[in-house]
């Protein structure tokens, strides 16, 4: 069985971290929470599988990542420097399991982006927080993330599109990437290596 990268929807629900099966802080409004069976079944009829989970050669899954049109997540127009952008596919969180597979998150970006073109859509979008507190641990990128650090999403491509205080609306543009996807790989692998240091990063297997 080789390592492989599936939708994530109902049927894979099961399979995804625990944290990750009820989970609807995305999917909420205010102080109001919905039902995410409710929520899966609504989002799959306008939009298809809401992710995509990865999994090694032993069928174990080492993370998964939440996106989809930013409708779809309400949350989204809650949060300082928001609403994200109609043209932008909305990446809302992800959770890696283990800091020694950081190519886990290469992976799943490079998912997201794949999909985001073949919809034709023209950016990813991202909310970004700035913890002055944050030391740059591995322990950041452990377990489940609903905002990610701005300098991750700047050495992935991301510019940010508006900030207030602390939180950042980050955007990564797709059309110069059409031609470059090599080399668009390379540098994520850069990118991910740089917040991993100095742990050994392992070769991205195919």
């Amino acid at each position: 069985m080789s390592p492989t990268l599936e939708p994530l929807s109902r049927g894979a629900l099961a399979i995804v971290p625990e944290v990750c099966r009820d989970c609807v802080w995305w999917q909420s409004h205010g102080r109001r929470e919905t039902s995410k069976e409710r929520w899966m079944e609504q989002a799959e009829d306008v939009w298809g599988a809401w992710g995509t989970v990865y999994r090694d050669d032993d069928g174990r899954v080492l993370g998964s990542m939440q996106y989809g049109p930013a409708a779809l997540f309400p949350r989204s127009r809650d949060l300082p420097a928001g609403p994200p952008s109609e043209d932008a596919m909305l990446v809302t969180c992800t959770y890696v399991a283990d800091p020694s597979s950081p190519w886990v998150l290469q992976s799943l970006f490079l998912s997201a982006i794949g999909e985001a073109r073949e919809r034709q859509i023209e950016a990813l979008e991202a909310f970004a927080y700035e913890d002055l507190d944050d030391d740059g641990s591995q322990s950041r990128f452990i377990s489940h993330r609903t905002i990610f650090p701005p300098d991750l999403l700047s050495d992935l491509g991301f510019f940010a599109l508006r900030s207030v205080a602390c939180v950042q609306l980050m955007r990564l543009e797709l059309g110069g990437l059409e031609t470059a996807p090599e080399r668009v790989g390379l540098g994520f692998v850069r990118g991910i290596k740089h917040f991993f240091s100095p742990a050994p990063v392992p070769a991205p297997r195919p």
